[in-house]
């Protein structure tokens, strides 16, 4: 079966903890919420059907090892553990960013997940599949973010009592800077003495103008 891909781009990692490398993009189509931050809402349904053997001769024309699975959520497509498996098989380092709220456990174990926790600025953190973060291996990364104070309490509670076995520094909280200051979220972490990552939007400050394709 096909995939829905809303776009395949190259472009510097922005988000994870492999934040400024080259990187090929897969934005695969569709999503489960409408998180009230949303970014990619072009997403949701815009997209044309690949075969999997289509996608890996695309990614190919970029010389490049890294890609990101990313939508929208590319979990709602049965197809994307298949295309995440033979991009693995294929040589190339996997990074797959979720929103949180499905089973990851039918990712293979290679890939590298990036999987995110909503918050309640979000308007969706009643989704949330926090068993997921049990399922997380010693290189996947949990992401928070976070809007307000409300949210940096929220996400500071999960850290403690839902993420014991993620290592501190694949902890991120990223900030929405549309909403907050990220000095003021540096100030908090500092105050509290967490170990977890600040975490900004690399892509955004290097192209602030461009929606699409970085």
């Amino acid at each position: 079966m096909p995939l829905k891909v809303n776009e395949i781009f190259f472009s510097i990692q922005g988000e994870s903890l492999y934040s400024g490398i080259p990187c090929i993009f897969i934005r695969l189509s569709g999503c489960n919420l409408r998180c009230a931050y949303c970014d990619t809402a072009y997403a949701w349904d815009d997209g044309v059907h690949m075969t999997i053997r289509e996608i890996i001769d695309k990614a190919g024309c970029f010389h490049c090892r890294l890609v990101e699975i990313t939508g929208g959520e590319p979990l709602v497509q049965n197809e994307t553990p298949a295309l995440i498996h033979s991009l693995i098989e294929s040589g190339y380092t996997v990074l797959l960013e979720t929103n949180g709220s499905l089973d990851i456990r039918k990712v293979p174990s290679d890939c590298i997940k990036i999987m995110d926790v909503k918050c309640p600025s979000s308007n969706e953190a009643d989704k949330n599949f926090l068993e997921n973060i049990r399922y997380l291996g010693t290189k996947d990364q949990v992401k928070f973010v976070i809007s307000g104070l409300e949210d940096y309490h929220f996400a500071c509670n999960i850290v403690k009592n839902h993420c014991m076995n993620v290592p501190e520094g694949n902890i991120l909280f990223s900030v929405n800077t549309k909403l907050l200051p990220p000095h003021e979220l540096a100030a908090w972490i500092l105050k509290d003495g967490l170990n977890v990552r600040l975490h900004l939007q690399l892509h955004k400050i290097i192209w602030p103008q461009i929606e699409r394709g970085v």
